[in-house]
């Protein structure tokens, strides 16, 4: 079946804004930036911007993925935030139901990650030419079905999340291009970035924002 782009018409959730920076909490099923086509313009910047017509893109979470996001409102800001996104200062905490027991307490994946390119956007381990990724965690709460676990990205890969969980045989569950069966059937992808803490451009002092996960 192919997909159908349907974004919730709810209006974006502001949790903090100042001339600087602008912090909100993103929908699922929302893009953070325009698709391709006409049928995918509608996305989170661009309802942003009939309110902040200066905003610029720091950074992305997926489609499928809510939660908290940071973006810039003058170039200064977003030249700052950039980097330190790069130089991996900002700190930030996903929360994700995956599938089974996640029998230790806390851990970490380092597993290097590619663009799987005939089967993009998925992405794909490999030791030789994969950049490296590395994701540490710690449950919160488990069951023999599944388990709620806090996730902390030390890099930053496309999908490195969800590949990395599924690779080590807990899957988020409702994705639908790493999780399979009744792991996939879910009403959306259980995964929340729930928290962001990062240096304001302008005053140098750290600043953290958080919203609860809708799940």
């Amino acid at each position: 079946m192919s997909f159908v782009y349907t974004p919730p018409s709810d209006p974006p959730v502001i949790l903090h804004h100042d001339h600087q920076v602008l912090v909100v909490d993103k929908q699922a099923g929302l893009l953070s930036v325009p698709g391709r086509g006409e049928d995918r313009a509608d996305c989170l910047i661009a309802r942003l911007r009939l309110a902040f017509p200066t905003v610029l893109l720091v950074h992305r979470l997926d489609l499928d993925t809510s939660g908290v996001m940071v973006f810039a409102l003058t170039p200064h800001a977003q030249r700052d935030l950039s980097r330190q996104f790069e130089e991996r200062k900002t700190k930030k905490t996903y929360v994700a139901r995956v599938a089974g027991r996640v029998a230790d307490k806390t851990g970490s994946v380092e597993l290097p990650l590619i663009v799987d390119w005939p089967n993009r956007p998925r992405q794909k381990v490999d030791h030789d030419q994969g950049r490296p990724a590395r994701t540490e965690w710690r449950v919160d709460r488990a069951s023999d079905a599944e388990t709620r676990i806090r996730l902390f990205p030390i890099t930053g890969r496309s999908h490195q999340l969800r590949v990395h969980m599924a690779e080590i045989g807990h899957p988020i569950l409702g994705d639908s291009l790493y999780a399979t069966g009744a792991d996939a059937d879910h009403p959306r992808l259980m995964l929340h970035a729930e928290s962001l803490r990062f240096r304001h451009p302008e005053s140098g002092i750290q600043q953290g924002f958080s919203a609860p996960a809708p799940f």
